[in-house]
């Protein structure tokens, strides 16, 4: 994609279908006028008098305990510098939406038009007591130091510049792990930092809290090192001047342990590294290019431990890892301010998980056989779920140990709950989904890449390095709509009637009529079908010639099965293929089967159904909790209907006694955990959060998953097909972009997953 088209990409993300990035949405019902009357007049008077009487019951009444104002005034927005107030809106919105789906914290963000410290500081004041913390971004340093010093000082809610202490709190967890790993001391080593802004200066003052020695500590800004007997140096700088009469990076670098780099990109040699000591920590974490490039690095210095700002290496030093939870722990205990000890509680907290063993779901997300900690793990991953349970517990019982905490919490178990459950409503299964794609990606052929949305979601796939199109269908059209997409990537494309493909059809048409040639079908007709090209591409994957395929958003369901099943076939001891549906809920991940393909399954094809969705879940790194869908509970029916799926459970808990699986269950007792504890305190899914529900015919399957997808528009990845030999999948007729994309990632997943399978069984030979 060219740069011109990435930036018209990025302009209409932020533009369409509506402006922005973050809306308000109500939390109470509205339907009625008795609502609205307690909404507003006359019934909103009752909280209002209530928070007369005492302030504190704001919280109890109004969402101020749960939002977060992210305030800029646009002077350091990312690397645009000042670029004023409503250019820093988009970021602003961004980070609302970060807070949002890690920590489940409402934002408003707060644009101020003014670089004057005293009116910034006052227009914060005025509107502070609409808040329960203030999230300070993007404001130029030494402003921002001023700034957040006074409205810590003369606020009664919790006030963090992110960019001087989110920094600061990744880091320092990594360094103290790092520091393990070299078996040093934090007292004893030689630290350089490079680079002078509030990052820097938060950073090591932070550091300095966990016991690095001032005398040991060199910083450096674009003049040079930092100097005692520098002229005209800013308090903060004058904090960490040297004695030492040294002036360039290359001498601080010498025998120094700790590298920390917050400048710019490419100031760091090779040969500065190997002047280094023994086990050099390198945190180099300019972005979007580091001070040294980390393939160099590592290539420069077998003991190195490294760290960077970004994605696509190890170690990646994310403020992720920390606002959100930080301001969670806070605002749940209510607390007055974030001070230093909260600050240390989530730097240790995080140093501490990076040691813990790693859930399988981590795992999976970065394509790790087994993360342990040492060198290329020293700091938690931003997609573990534990992050939430984690930090903030650590942050509120520091909150109360320092007494800034208004509102102590008792019960830590339910709260660890609690934090679990707000994660229900995220969707990080699918940047969980696309991480890991984007780690091996694969050859897909897009079986109708001359239609549009097909060919916009290939150019997307390609671009995200998802995988690796290979674009099916009539040529011509395919490169006349790449022209308009500016899609001007070298990709393969594949015309299927064309006379350039006579001799791959060809090859194809005689390995197809080998194969089906005693069930009917004579060479005349396997030459006819390799025309067609869902034939086609099914046979490109069975040959090897591609690892995936996509089809189905232009044909209906039935004319795509049917080439499939034919060519690629089911995969060893898989009588019947079937299929699940991802939803995306408010409650959490929810797979559904079989939407698409088994009209009335017997008991046995049922529990087959429930075993290929069992295997699918974990290849997402899911725990299956399964429940067997029926119009009766557990023998209150002898209706065969009711019957085939308590036989199918019968048979599931025989030949796999270690799946969560119980039924027959209706869907109100599967899905409500309090109804079934209470009625079936007996049943496998009894105190068990239910996450996929197995129907007992396609009628109830597809009416419920298309129900919920369109009643509340809860979004869908499917339906995923389960049981083929290879990895294809079918789309719904007019999927989406966006669907299309998820599914080309759900196949390269998928083609992992089997490739490793394959590898292990001739292993075990």
């Amino acid at each position: 994609m060219s740069k011109e088209s990435k930036r018209r990409e990025a302009l209409l993300y932020h533009a369409k279908p509506r402006p922005g990035k973050i809306q308000v949405v109500p939390t109470k019902k509205y339907a009625s006028q008795r609502d609205l009357s307690l909404a507003y007049s006359p019934g909103v008077a009752e909280p209002c008098l209530e928070i007369e009487k005492k302030t504190n019951n704001v919280y109890k009444y109004t969402n101020k305990g749960n939002l977060v104002a992210v305030i800029s005034n646009g002077t350091a927005v990312l690397g645009l510098g000042n670029i004023g107030p409503e250019a820093s809106k988009p970021v602003m919105e961004g980070k609302g939406l970060l807070f949002k789906i890690f920590a489940d914290i409402d934002v408003f963000d707060i644009e101020v038009g003014t670089e004057d410290v005293e009116a910034f500081i006052a227009t914060v004041k005025n509107i502070a007591p609409t808040f329960g913390g203030i999230n300070l971004e993007d404001i130029k340093a030494p402003e921002a130091f001023e700034i957040e010093r006074r409205l810590k000082e003369e606020l009664d809610i919790p006030v963090m510049h992110d960019d001087q202490h989110g920094t600061a709190i990744i880091s320092a967890a990594a360094l103290l792990n790092a520091l393990e790993l070299a078996q040093k001391d934090i007292s004893e080593v030689r630290i350089v930092i490079s680079g002078a802004g509030a990052a820097a200066v938060s950073c090591t003052r932070l550091y300095k809290a966990f016991g690095a020695n001032s005398k040991n500590i060199v910083m450096l800004d674009s003049k040079g090192v930092i100097r005692d007997d520098r002229d005209s140096l800013s308090e903060e700088k004058a904090e960490f001047a040297t004695h030492r009469k040294i002036d360039t990076l290359q001498e601080a670098m010498k025998g120094a342990d700790v590298f920390v780099g917050l400048s710019i990109a490419n100031i760091v040699s090779p040969e500065m590294l190997k002047s280094m000591a023994s086990n050099p920590i390198v945190f180099a974490m300019a972005n979007p290019d580091p001070e040294i490039a980390y393939d160099l690095a590592v290539n420069s210095r077998e003991d190195i431990i490294m760290a960077t700002g970004r994605s696509d290496h190890p170690n990646q030093v994310n403020n992720v890892l920390g606002f959100p939870f930080i301001f969670r722990g806070a605002l749940d205990v209510r607390a007055t301010k974030i001070n230093e000890a909260m600050k240390m509680a989530a730097v240790k907290a995080l140093a501490l998980l990076a040691k813990e063993p790693v859930p399988e779901q981590v795992n999976i997300a970065y394509g790790e056989t087994k993360l342990n900690f040492g060198r290329d793990y020293i700091i938690p991953k931003p997609f573990d779920p534990r992050l939430i349970a984690t930090v903030p517990p650590a942050v509120a019982k520091a909150a109360m140990e320092s007494g800034v905490a208004t509102e102590p919490i008792v019960d830590w178990e339910r709260y660890q709950d609690d934090l679990y459950e707000r994660l229900g409503s995220d969707n990080k299964i699918i940047r969980l989904l696309l991480n890991r794609a984007r780690l091996d990606p694969k050859r897909i052929v897009f079986a109708e890449a001359d239609q549009l949305d097909v060919l916009k979601a290939a150019q997307i796939v390609h671009d995200e390095g998802i995988g690796i199109p290979v674009l099916l269908g009539r040529k011509e059209i395919i490169v006349e709509l790449m022209e308009q997409l500016e899609f001007d990537a070298e990709v393969e494309i594949i015309d299927p009637k064309s006379d350039e493909q006579i001799e791959q059809r060809e090859r194809y048409a005689e390995k197809h009529w080998k194969n089906r040639r005693r069930s009917g079908v004579t060479l005349y007709d396997a030459q006819g079908l390799m025309r067609s090209r869902n034939y086609f591409a099914s046979m490109m994957l069975n040959e090897g010639d591609v690892d995936c395929m996509i089809s189905g958003y232009a044909r209906a369901y039935p004319s795509v099965v049917r080439p499939v099943l034919e060519t690629v076939g089911r995969f060893d001891g898989v009588d019947k293929v079937a299929t699940t549906n991802l939803m995306l809920t408010k409650r959490g991940p929810m797979f559904i089967s079989d939407t698409s393909i088994n009209i009335d399954p017997t008991a046995k094809e049922l529990a087959k159904i429930a075993q290929m969705t069992n295997y699918t879940m974990k290849m997402f790194g899911l725990t299956p909790v399964i429940a067997m869908i029926s119009y009766a509970n557990f023998g209150s029916s002898k209706d065969p209907h009711a019957t085939k799926v308590r036989d199918a459970v019968s048979y599931l808990h025989r030949s796999n006694p270690d799946m969560f699986v119980d039924g027959e269950l209706q869907t109100d007792f599967a899905l409500n955990p309090q109804m079934l504890q209470k009625k079936f305190p007996y049943s496998k899914l009894a105190g068990k959060k239910v996450n996929a529900l197995i129907f007992p015919n396609l009628d109830s399957a597809n009416s419920n998953y298309k129900l919920l997808k369109e009643l509340n528009n809860v979004e869908s990845i499917g339906p995923i097909m389960l049981g083929m030999r290879k990895p294809v999948h079918i789309l719904q007729l007019g999927a989406s972009v966006e669907e299309i994309v998820h599914m080309a990632a759900v196949a390269v997943v998928d083609a992992q997953q089997k490739e490793k399978r394959e590898k292990e069984a001739k292993a075990a030979k």
